[in-house]
């Protein structure tokens, strides 16, 4: 019989992460990673984190040493980009022609940053953030300071880049047309601390306004403040890169649909990362995961389904940040839907007021009683027992997860 032929279009994280998983389940058959990018897969969060702010090489971001696709028989295509899926034939189709069949196909073809429909939003001075060549383009801009930085959206991607910008002596502005920095997905109460955090270190926001225009050295707003710019930073979410499934007839919706077991609705067909909406066996409902956790576990889970394993992909949504003084780590996935928020250790109003110097603490958000999401400040080694709280989906007692003398790991059995 001919040799099998997984294909992976994307050579993300999660990508590579799938290729090695291959290897390490016994696969001997023939691998394909294919990427649009010339640099061998990496990981994102350092373009916004160690990387951009000048702390971390860019080397340090590399997912496997160069020797490591050649030495486990990894064909690495670099440069190339998959343009088309023909399902029929089980064949892929490169943009210089050439097709490569397949007996699995996984797509990890990521997310592309939302783009400002705005005039002036295409202008050499605006930078987005996606990919290794964005990320050196906005550093050389930054890094010498003195430069007036306006950054649009107050997410994580925006707050991060601000966080950068201002660590290098620029003067930063952050617009946002939500009432405090990260409503949507942490909601108001701790967007509030963020927001302290950064105007702590000089960082100034409009919120609750829009970007109507960017000129070659200010931003308007759509209230019509005029902010200097010598520097504009977009980041207002992303986009999934759905369009070589959508043209191959699988079905997508914000994403490319995916069961728990990371299949398409081809069984041959396979999707992982930022490109996935897959269905959560623990929460019961369809999630598009954007962060470094879900590419890192997503692609392992997917090259186990891709080899004929029962695989249900359930694991709990994290994802971490470090701005300033403010080292965090959040799991779960509450968006916007919960109706109680529980502090343990000091409630961070104080902070936000300026009577407290103190961001040290763990915040749960709860549904019903139950524990939907939690995330520790500056407080380590406690996202086991969070996560621990989100699986068991029992209801707990207000006042014992609030006391730091009782131990996390008790409130989940």
């Amino acid at each position: 019989m001919p040799e099998e032929t997984f294909v992976i279009a994307g050579a993300s994280l999660a990508g590579a992460k799938a290729a090695e998983k291959l290897r390490e389940e016994g696969f001997a058959g023939r691998i394909v990673l294919i990427g649009e990018e010339k640099r061998r897969p990496y990981e994102r969060p350092p373009l916004t984190k160690g990387f951009l702010t000048g702390n971390d090489p860019l080397d340090q971001a590399y997912v496997h040493e160069e020797s490591w696709y050649g030495d486990n028989r990894v064909e690495l295509r670099l440069g190339e980009a998959v343009t088309a899926i023909d399902r029929a034939n089980h064949e892929v189709r490169l943009a210089g022609g050439e097709r490569i069949g397949y007996t699995r196909l996984l797509l990890t073809t990521g997310a592309s940053p939302r783009r400002l429909d705005v005039p002036g939003a295409r202008q050499d001075h605006v930078h987005h953030i996606r990919s290794a060549d964005d990320s050196e383009r906005l550093r050389a801009a930054l890094i010498s300071g003195d430069r007036r930085v306006v950054v649009v959206g107050a997410g994580w991607i925006g707050l991060e880049a601000a966080a950068a910008a201002r660590g290098y002596g620029n003067d930063v502005h952050v617009v946002e047309p939500e009432a405090t920095p990260l409503h949507r997905v942490l909601g108001p109460e701790l967007g509030q601390v963020f927001g302290a955090v950064h105007r702590r270190q000089g960082v100034e926001f409009t919120l609750g306004d829009g970007v109507a225009e960017i000129t070659e050295t200010s931003v308007l707003t759509n209230s019509g403040v005029e902010l200097p710019a010598d520097v504009v930073i977009v980041g207002i979410g992303a986009v999934p890169n759905t369009a070589l499934a959508e043209e191959a007839g699988l079905e997508v919706d914000n994403g490319v649909l995916v069961d728990a077991a990371l299949r398409t609705s081809d069984p041959d067909i396979f999707a992982a990362g930022d490109v996935a909406n897959a269905q959560h066996p623990l929460l019961g409902r369809r999630i598009r995961v954007e962060h470094w956790a879900n590419a890192l576990n997503g692609g392992p889970a997917a090259a186990r389904s891709m080899l004929g394993h029962d695989v249900a992909f359930d694991q709990v949504p994290y994802f971490y940040t470090d701005q300033f003084e403010l080292g965090m780590e959040a799991s779960g996935d509450w968006a916007g839907d919960y109706d109680d928020v529980v502090y343990r250790g000091k409630d961070p109003s104080a902070y936000v007021s300026g009577d407290s110097d103190d961001l040290e603490f763990i915040a749960f958000w709860l549904s019903g009683g139950r524990v939907v999401g939690g995330m520790n400040v500056n407080v380590w080694d406690v996202t086991g027992d969070i996560q621990a709280l989100i699986r068991s989906g029992e209801p707990v007692d207000k006042a014992r997860l609030a006391d730091p003398d009782v131990p996390l790991s008790d409130l989940a059995t």
